[in-house]
């Protein structure tokens, strides 16, 4: 497909929550297509809609396993388990910093076809989960960095 222009990360859209997706049709396809290839470039692990510019609630996650694409996802269970991540982003201009997040979490979304699915991820890819639905809501990870922790 294409390879879109990245959001950069001082750009205010990264505070703005995401719309709900309503039409599972070529124009979402086309985006989840573009999110991916985009994604495999800057050799990424998560993207949110908006990191291409687009507020919508879709997100697309490399994994070793493959593609994971979630349409309005939510986190449905995490566990209490805590593991300290250090986090970037594909946006340019971004920082990173270590954050707390679950050990283990399960996603509730829909996938392309408005089919609804549920994913499992442990370590990294709890994480990536985790950071990339944040997006959606209009948090980045910088605001649960801990103090003194930034990273490079």
């Amino acid at each position: 497909m294409a390879i879109r222009n990245l959001t950069n990360w001082s750009d205010p859209l990264f505070r703005k929550a995401s719309k709900p997706v309503t039409k599972f049709d070529d124009r979402l396809a086309i985006l989840l297509e573009d999110m991916r290839d985009t994604l495999e470039r800057v050799k990424g692990y998560g993207c949110a809609a908006v990191h291409v510019g687009i507020l919508r609630r879709v997100v697309v996650v490399l994994d070793e396993g493959g593609v994971i694409e979630l349409i309005n996802p939510t986190i449905s269970e995490a566990s209490t388990k805590m593991e300290r991540v250090l986090e970037g982003s594909i946006a340019p201009g971004a920082p990173r910093g270590y954050v707390e997040r679950p050990n283990k979490v399960t996603v509730s979304a829909l996938d392309r076809h408005g089919e609804s699915i549920t994913v499992m991820g442990e370590g990294f890819l709890a994480a990536t989960f985790c950071h990339e639905i944040d997006h959606l809501d209009g948090i980045i990870f910088t605001d649960k960095v801990h103090p003194g922790e930034a990273g490079e």
